[in-house]
């Protein structure tokens, strides 16, 4: 199998350890789970979505398993302001900040309180199952452009967490791109569901979810490869990941790293894993690799 040279990565102006991030809302609630994941060899770390003011999430089940991944419809739970102090023993380390608001100065409020204190931030504009926010502004290319543009004004990397929810997702990566954005990720969950036969209702608490896991790799593929051929700043990867060979499948798309979620419940060593599989000191630069699927 091809291996790529090791070597810290440079992503969207943020220094990453090597191309592997852990994606948001896994292990991302506290400063210790964040540092454990950087301890078990990922590259940097994306933390849980924080929001203006703190939310209890939606009704359980949240999260459920199925066939290819998992369906899960958090809510956006999060402690607002307060995860600041759960960032201070991180300091200096490769931390991104996934932000949400419902509007554009609620994202710029939010992103002031972290700018300064972490290498980056990634805006979601793509949670499927939370009302007002992420996809409810993330499926709009002007009010993308918006967020975005309050959010970059802070001076600090940012990122855009895109959804596939939408009927042109270069379209939308165009927006965040002119306002401002350092790099995109792509893709969110997939809007989904599942019903109880037994029950005869949906198994989740607030009926609709989002899908992610294996099931969903060959669509965030798709996404990353439009994005590649539409912008032209650094794409993230993100969906289905699992080992080193989707890795390469997925930067071949375009993407110059990439961010695990779901494989991460089964093998919190998972980024170590694939690193080991992914890299060797005779290997080939990253660049030479990253969008070679459109030559």
């Amino acid at each position: 199998m091809l291996r790529l040279a090791p070597a810290p990565v440079r992503v969207g102006g943020v220094t990453l350890g090597n191309h592997l991030v852990l994606a948001a809302g896994i292990l991302g609630t506290t400063g210790a789970s964040l540092g454990r994941v950087l301890s078990q060899g990922a590259g940097g770390v994306v933390t849980k979505s924080i929001g203006p003011v703190p939310f209890e999430g939606h009704p359980g089940p949240c999260l459920v398993q199925v066939s290819g991944g998992l369906l899960n419809a958090m809510g956006l739970p999060n402690p607002s302001m307060e995860f600041l102090d759960e960032l201070v023993p991180l300091a200096g380390k490769p931390v991104i900040v996934s932000i949400f608001g419902g509007s554009a100065s609620e994202f710029a409020d939010v992103a002031g309180w972290f700018a300064g204190k972490v290498g980056g931030f990634e805006l979601n504009l793509s949670c499927p199952h939370a009302q007002g926010y992420g996809a409810a502004l993330g499926s709009d290319p002007e009010l993308v452009e918006e967020c975005t543009r309050a959010v970059a004004a802070h001076g600090t990397p940012t990122w855009v967490k895109l959804t596939p929810n939408v009927t042109d997702i270069a379209e939308i990566g165009r927006a965040a791109e002119r306002g401002g954005a350092s790099a995109l990720v792509a893709i969110n969950t997939l809007k989904a569901m599942r019903i109880s036969v037994g029950l005869r209702r949906p198994v989740l608490g607030n009926r609709v979810g989002g899908l992610s896991g294996k099931a969903i790799f060959p669509v965030a593929v798709r996404c990353v490869y439009d994005l590649y051929e539409a912008c032209s700043i650094p794409i993230i990867g993100c969906g289905g990941i699992s080992n080193a060979e989707d890795v390469l499948e997925m930067m071949m798309a375009g993407a110059s790293a990439v961010e695990i979620g779901t494989a991460v419940q089964e093998d919190i060593s998972i980024f170590r894993r694939i690193a080991q599989e992914l890299y060797d000191k005779r290997g080939e630069p990253s660049d030479s690799i990253v969008g070679c699927a459109h030559e």
